[in-house]
This record gives C-alpha cells, structure tokens and sequence, in this order.
C-alpha cells in the first residue's frame, strides 16, 4: 500500500510470481510505524552529507532514524530471503532509481537507492535484488526467476 493509502499492485508480481515463491509483502516505513495514510517523503542529500527521508511538503519531518532502527531489526528475517523485490522510485526501497534531492528540493541526482535498498544491498549480498519497473518486460522477468531458482537451489 502507498503512502497516500492507495493500491498500485504489479500485476505479474500478484499473479505469477507466487507459483514460483512464497511472497511476503512488506513496508518499511510502515513497518517503522508511519502509518497510512502519511505524508509524501523523498530522499534528501543533508548538510551533514548523508542521506535523509524527509517530508515532501516538511522538510523539517525526517524519518530516517525510525527506518534505521527498523531496518536494524530485520537482520534476522532477511537472512532468510532468496529474493526481494522492491517498489521503484521509494525513498526507502528503491533500487537504484530513486531521484535524489537537496534541502531546498532541487533534484541533484536520479537512479540512487532507496536507504533501505542500498542498506540491503551492502548487508545482504546473497539475496537476488530487483526493482518492481524491472519486472515489465519478460526477459527480465525470466532472468528474475532464473536468479530465484538459482538461490533457492543453493540452500
């Protein structure tokens, strides 16, 4: 579920990948507690240089200590993953196609990820990773699954 509350679910995720996976959907920012609905976040280069999810229409609500404790917690849960797929464009999942901003909303820089994403990415490099607009064409949608059954099998 979005952050506004609405659904955009991904039609081959919903219906094909469950034959070939258990599926298990998650939030972050819900899982932190956020809610829904909450208001719109996007990631921000602060002035200390790091990363921050902060409010669209505040600046000043920065949400990235709750996802940082979060995401801390899951270390036992992702150990047992194969596969995450991740929803494009997110702050907090998206994987390598999230637009960076600055303080003032200035775009600096697109296709970073997400401070989940990159967080799974540095700490769990044995799970297969893949963005949801990835998974529009076939061919990648074939190689997501090649990848999956490749993992799996190495359990």
């Amino acid at each position: 579920m979005r952050y506004d509350g609405a659904s955009r679910p991904h039609a081959w995720i919903r219906d094909r990948l469950p034959r070939y996976a258990e599926i298990r959907p998650f939030c972050p920012e819900t899982g932190a507690g956020l809610g829904v609905p909450r208001p719109a976040v996007q990631l921000v280069r602060g002035d200390d240089g790091r990363l921050h999810v902060c409010g669209v229409d505040d600046p000043r609500l920065d949400v990235t200590d709750v996802l940082r404790q979060w995401m801390e917690l899951q270390t036992v849960e992702l150990q047992r993953l194969d596969a995450m797929v991740f929803k494009s464009r997110s702050p907090s999942c998206g994987l390598a196609s999230t637009p960076l901003f600055d303080i003032n909303g200035n775009v600096l820089q697109t296709g970073v990820s997400g401070v989940y994403a990159a967080w799974v990415q540095a700490n769990f490099p044995e799970i297969a990773l893949c963005d949801d607009a990835w998974l529009g064409e076939k061919s990648r949608q074939a190689q997501f699954l090649a990848l999956l059954q490749k993992k799996a099998g190495l359990r």
